[in-house]
């Protein structure tokens, strides 16, 4: 079940973007799943998956890019400048290649090679900075020198937090406008949404894009923020009810969640209890599990912090947080082509024999 029209459907919701300069490579639409093993035997039947690795790069960080750059068209501006983890400078890559658009992104030490080849393959020029993404001062340093250079240059950085890039993030907020429209359809409303969280800045939009249809009498969800332990910014300050989030020492393996300053993490803390929703944090061993028992059991093939929300969403299930009645849904953040090397973790004793016809023969008939 996806969402008809394109992504440019929702332009009145979000921050304005002049329609001439609106590019789109399919982004947004993406499919909304029931659970046909994981959530049943839990006794939970309506457990959904949103699966956002149906975006054009394979990531939610599309919603962010498509807005970013028609906005750096629309302004006639020819280089984008920004940081990425990994989706973010595959996303903003992308989509500089169709604008016609130089990109020059400042990456961390830890960013998959996945990501990096996604990102070269679409001629972006990359810089690694020692210590980003896992210094919580290093990366204020680099944020800070990076905002210096864009203004000096004329074009703000492209940075996937509202706090740096607001036009673009407004593009996160269709996630709850696709969401909101995909229950309607089904006759009901979503209940509960499970968001990974770096930054916060996609839960922040998720949770704006909600208030904005609660203003018009729809229902808003709890909105539940998922961290990994090593990156404790924002779950455990909500859920232990603290006003503001908390800059860490990441010590995460979660590749696109090592974000160890706080960002948007304040107004998350804010927006989240306001809907009713709490914070929850799990081991990255957590998170590499239900990785594999999302490709083995629903056939949702994503790379780690992917499985993030799922892997929060059933530790609440089974600690009795949740109603089983009510309709619970995990966003899929991002494919598992991104990152071959959590694949490989994935499937390290695993082999694939080179047999001839007749061992092949004998092999079947075993297994059959």
């Amino acid at each position: 079940m996806s969402c008809e029209n394109s992504f440019w459907k929702w332009a009145d919701r979000i921050a304005p973007v002049d329609p001439q300069s609106q590019i789109s490579l399919g982004e947004g639409g993406t499919p909304l799943v029931r659970s046909r093993r994981i959530g049943p035997a839990m006794g939970f039947d309506n457990l959904y998956f949103k699966l956002e690795t149906a975006n054009p790069s394979g990531s939610f960080k599309d919603r962010f890019a498509v807005v970013a750059v028609s906005d750096l068209l629309a302004r006639g501006v020819k280089h984008c400048l920004a940081t990425s983890s990994g989706n973010t400078g595959a996303a903003l890559a992308t989509y500089c290649a169709a604008a016609g658009i130089q990109c020059t992104i400042a990456i961390l030490e830890t960013t998959p090679m996945g990501k990096l080849s996604q990102m070269l393959a679409h001629g972006a020029k990359l810089i690694r900075v020692k210590g980003f993404g896992l210094d919580p001062v290093i990366t204020e340093e680099t944020f800070k020198m990076l905002v210096d250079i864009g203004q000096a240059q004329g074009s703000p950085p492209q940075i996937s937090a509202f706090h740096y890039s607001p036009v673009g993030m407004s593009g996160t907020q269709t996630i709850s406008y696709e969401l909101a429209e995909q229950f309607a359809a089904l006759g009901s409303q979503p209940d509960h949404i499970f968001i990974p969280a770096g930054g916060g800045g996609f839960v922040l939009g998720a949770a704006i894009g909600f208030e904005q249809l609660a203003e018009s009498g729809q229902q808003m969800p709890c909105i539940e923020v998922v961290q990994p332990e090593g990156n404790d910014t924002i779950a455990s300050p909500l859920r232990n009810g603290l006003d503001r989030a908390q800059a860490v020492d990441c010590t995460s393996q979660i590749s696109g969640l090592q974000v160890a300053s706080v960002i948007d993490g304040d107004e998350v803390v804010t927006k989240c209890r306001a809907s009713g929703g709490t914070g929850h944090t799990i081991t990255d061993e957590q998170v590499w599990e239900v990785q594999k028992k999302l490709a083995r059991e629903e056939g949702i093939f994503c790379e780690p912090a992917g499985a993030v929300a799922t892997a929060g969403a059933l530790q609440a299930m089974a600690a009795g947080e949740i109603d089983p009645n009510k309709n619970i849904t995990c966003l899929i953040t991002g494919s598992g082509f991104k990152d071959p090397v959590a694949i490989d973790r994935m499937n390290h004793n695993l082999e694939v024999p080179t047999l001839d016809t007749e061992e092949m023969a004998a092999l079947l008939q075993q297994t059959n």
